[in-house]
């Protein structure tokens, strides 16, 4: 007989009766286990985390961890086969695996629902309380805010109108304090929501945003709109004083913006300023734990965060309760299939029904985008053995320890009022969850991660907790705590005191190691686009766009521009530019990949043949639905990778998302995009972001050492790759004017794409001059790629302006023209945006933001604005937003994309 394992050396049972154990490392096809009296020989390679059956199942019987059911047996199931369904098959197949995996699954995932007994429900008592109290050292603030563990000046954007303001605003004040001072930092929250119109999570969003502001972690904050938004200062001041938040309590003010750009930067630095001495004075105190708050999250999960991590979060958290202090579980979806262990103990029957209330409208609201809310583990979560949200759920139920009870079920942000375990409605979305415990007062988050993701919050400080060692080995400058020690014999008791210590002095002012690396993120719970399922069937069936250009007239023999550019040459591609670009294949990843950006920009990098290295930060790509709008976040992400601006491309995953970069391989070889000219790196498994960085910039110094120089070539007018937006009225002599230009620079074959919700299609003016008919669909997605030249227009899901130019970015454009009828846009983080106008009314206010303004004799206007435009292609004008940094990017989610 081969080597015979013990079954302790390489696998665990989460609970003894369990009939599927989970292995701790890799074993192979043939590996023989000793197990109670038997001897098991594995069919297939078990991957780490994955699990294989320990007990004969018969079909129809159900696999069990923890004792709960996590699918049904489809066929007999011996001892030692890997048990595995369709849904991981699925997503194995776009992994580089080296050794084979079954045809076909041995379980499915059919679990009957849960029903909850009411008429035997009886009320769970409280633990004990402990009568002696530690403390911690802490800001005192208002009774009705709390404690705070950190003191943070906070620029809050109410909209993601507004949130390259605050991000703006703060890299310019980042001299202003000191780190030996009693303030923390001065941090932006810029966020995505709030920007389009009627969007259906208003109230959420008030609430989120009166949350933020009275967070006990919160010294100062201001709070900046333009103030004829969707959601304004005025609406957020009036829900603070309804619901009694304590809002007089915080050093703040409402400030809307009316002038240009860089004079409300001034304005909003002197007012910070003004407020550093106030918020330095702040002090420090001796404080009761009762005052802690922590929010428990996990994210990136596997198969060992039910038995390691987050059993420690649910030890701490019942600690902390039974001092008087509160616990926040959250993330709805990911308790669904837990029913049994979360409502095993409950302070009342009126809790229990909230509970299953709030994840019974989480799935009906789900179900209207056409997806369920058991579609939430994501790639990486399959990768590292969480099967189904059944098996997620119960492991993420454990951050609950069994003797703890549920004394509250709340809504997203409510705020937390007394101490008691509580739970809070939220998607699985990290971010988005984090942020709702933000606002209900939490001061510190635990996070436990398998596969090491490393979020934060900009005020609120984050704990990392990770599952198994040797993932803490090899991420070991990104986390904070090595939950693996359970694994390898240490008592649970033993490292809970270890770690509720750790948080004592966190709280107290320590810095967690997410802060030491200094990067941040802020995502709200995204805007759902129905209200129910009465338009699902059509928007499933939405035809697809042909790609081929509309047709327009041709009258334009005396309409020819003899303008010139000089563009540049190389390979197949002929750009304006030459940038390299990180893509960030996941919301996650998009801070690390600004960090490593920074780096290259810094040393220049890439200098002469790039102009510069760019990312494109957004919230996608985890935590939301798959089918339409998965699709739509891959072939925008594959449009800018093709992008003819784009001379270097590298994907930075996170490691734990639904499109890895394995994923978005497979989706270039689906359409034909040859990835193997793309460099990829991994957070998570090249270990950590420390050496992910040094693997990017490595890589980049290679394909620059080995490029061929570029050459210089001239043209006209064919050469031309334009976008055109419009905000705000429209004047008859602008609507033919760009009408005209576009079919100067179409009839010679370039390119104009217009998107869809743009006005000037609306424009008598515009169209008159220019179509041939009176109906004009949208012939491109949004996000394509275009690859024919002439006129297009692009689908657009939503008003959002950053989103429609996010998606017109993506179809290959190099110059965005945007004729601004009322304040000028947000620019794009690499395609130049050119803002023109004739309105004398947006000169006055806004005439520094203004690029080219559009006076005199109309029928000149187009070569006016061509001769602009030849200054930006060729780098003798840069775009005056781009260059005060009012940058945004923003992606859309259709109308089919949800929170999961």
């Amino acid at each position: 007989m081969d080597v015979v394992y013990q079954f302790e050396e390489v696998a665990r049972l989460p609970l003894p009766g369990d009939n599927c154990a989970v292995a701790i490392r890799q074993l192979n096809a043939g590996t023989v286990i000793q197990y109670e009296g038997q001897f098991l020989t594995l069919d297939y390679t078990v991957m780490e985390g994955h699990r294989f059956a320990v007990k004969a199942i018969a079909p129809g019987e159900e696999l069990l961890s923890w004792h709960l059911p996590f699918g049904v047996a489809l066929k007999p199931i011996q001892p030692g086969h890997y048990v595995i369904n369709e849904t991981v098959l699925g997503a194995l197949s776009v992994r580089q695996l080296t050794f084979a995996v079954p045809d076909e699954p041995n379980f499915g995932d059919q679990i009957p629902p849960y029903i909850f007994d009411e008429e035997n429900f009886r009320p769970a008592p409280a633990s004990p309380a402990f009568t002696e109290t530690p403390t911690f050292m802490g800001y005192r603030r208002h009774e009705d805010r709390g404690v705070g563990t950190r003191n943070y000046i906070v620029l809050l954007g109410t909209t993601s109108h507004t949130g390259s303001y605050v991000n703006e605003l703060a890299a310019r004040l980042q001299a202003e304090w000191k780190n030996d001072s009693n303030i923390d930092g001065i941090v932006p929250v810029a966020h995505t929501e709030g920007g389009t119109k009627k969007p259906n999570n208003v109230e959420l969003l008030l609430r989120t945003l009166a949350g933020f502001m009275v967070n006990p972690n919160v010294g100062a904050v201001l709070v900046v709109d333009y103030g004829n938004e969707s959601v304004t200062n005025k609406m957020v001041e009036a829900y603070a004083h309804e619901h009694n938040y304590p809002i007089e309590d915080v050093l703040h003010k409402f400030v809307s913006l009316t002038g240009s750009f860089e004079e409300e930067l001034v304005k909003g630095e002197a007012l910070v300023k003004e407020w550093l001495p106030t918020v330095n004075a702040m002090q420090r105190t001796p404080e009761s734990i009762s005052h802690l708050r922590f929010g428990l999250q996990c994210g990136g999960s596997d198969a060992f965060s039910g038995v390691s991590a987050n059993p420690l979060l649910g030890w701490i958290s019942e600690q902390l309760v039974r001092y008087g202090g509160a616990a926040s579980l959250a993330e709805t979806d990911e308790l669904i299939g837990a029913e049994p262990h979360v409502l095993s103990k409950v302070r009342n029957v009126e809790t229990a029904r909230k509970f299953l209330e709030l994840v019974n409208r989480f799935k009906e609201r789900t179900s209207w985008h056409g997806t369920s809310a058991e579609g939430n583990p994501s790639g990486g979560n399959m990768y590292r053995g969480l099967y189904n949200i059944y098996l997620k759920s119960i492991g993420a139920a454990m951050k609950k320890d069994p003797i703890t009870r549920i004394d509250y079920a709340t809504e997203y942000g409510e705020i937390m009022k007394d101490g008691g375990y509580y739970f809070m409605d939220s998607p699985g979305n990290d971010l988005e969850s984090i942020a709702g415990q933000v606002a209900a007062g939490c001061n510190v988050i635990f996070f436990t991660t398998g596969n090491g993701s490393i979020t934060n919050f900009p005020y609120v400080p984050t704990v990392k907790v990770v599952t198994t060692t040797r993932r803490f080995q090899l991420l070991s400058n990104d986390m904070d705590v090595n939950a693996g020690q359970y694994l390898e014999g240490k008592s649970m008791d033993e490292l809970g005191k270890e770690v509720f210590e750790l948080a004592i002095r966190i709280a107290s002012g320590q810095r967690s190691v997410g802060e030491k690396a200094g990067h941040a993120q802020v995502q709200i719970w995204r805007n759902w686009q129905q209200n129910d399922a009465s338009q699902l069937k059509t928007l499933l069936h939405t035809p697809v766009p042909t790609g081929a250009p509309i047709e327009i007239q041709d009258d334009t023999v005396a309409m020819v521009n003899p303008i010139q550019f000089s563009f540049t040459q190389y390979r197949d591609r002929q750009s304006s530019d030459n940038i390299g670009l990180i893509v960030p294949t996941s919301l996650c990843a998009g801070q690390v990949a600004g960090m490593i950006t920074r780096s290259l920009n810094k040393q220049g990098a890439g200098q002469p043949e790039l102009s510069r290295f760019v990312t494109l930060a957004h919230t996608e790509g985890c935590g939301t639905s798959g089918g339409p709008a998965e699709s739509l976040f891959a072939r925008t992400m594959i449009g800018y990778i093709t992008h003819p601006m784009v001379e270097h491309c590298l994907l930075l995953e996170h490691g734990c998302e639904k499109t890895h970069n394995d994923y978005m391989r497979h989706q270039m070889e689906v359409i034909g995009v040859d990835a193997s000219r793309l460099g990829y790196a991994s957070i998570q498994l090249d270990g950590g972001i420390a050496k992910v960085s040094e693997k990017v910039e490595a890589w980049f110094a290679d394909r620059l050492a080995a490029a061929n120089p570029a050459e210089k070539v001239t043209v006209g007018l064919e050469g031309l790759r334009i976008g055109i937006v419009s905000v705000g009225a429209i004047t008859e002599d602008a609507g033919e004017q760009l009408a005209l230009l576009t079919k100067m620079i179409v009839v010679a074959g370039g390119l104009v794409v217009v998107p869809e919700n743009s006005e000037l299609l609306a424009s008598a003016a515009f169209g008159q001059h220019l179509f041939t008919t009176s109906q004009v669909r949208p012939t491109i997605a949004y996000g394509e790629h275009v690859r024919r030249n002439g006129f297009h227009v692009m689908e657009t899901p939503t008003t959002h302006s950053v989103e429609t130019t996010t998606g017109l970015a993506a179809t290959g454009v190099e110059l965005i023209i945007a004729l601004i009828g009322d304040r000028p846009m947000q620019t794009h983080p690499f395609v130049p945006m050119l803002q023109i106008t004739s309105e004398q009314a947006v000169l006055h206010n806004y005439q520094q933001d203004i690029d080219l303004e559009l006076t005199g004799n109309p029928s000149l206007w187009g070569n006016q604005i061509l001769e602009r435009s030849k200054q930006i292609l060729e780098h003798t004008y840069v775009p005056s937003l781009y260059k005060q940094g009012n940058i945004d990017f923003q992606m859309t989610r259709g109308l089919l994309g949800v929170s999961l």
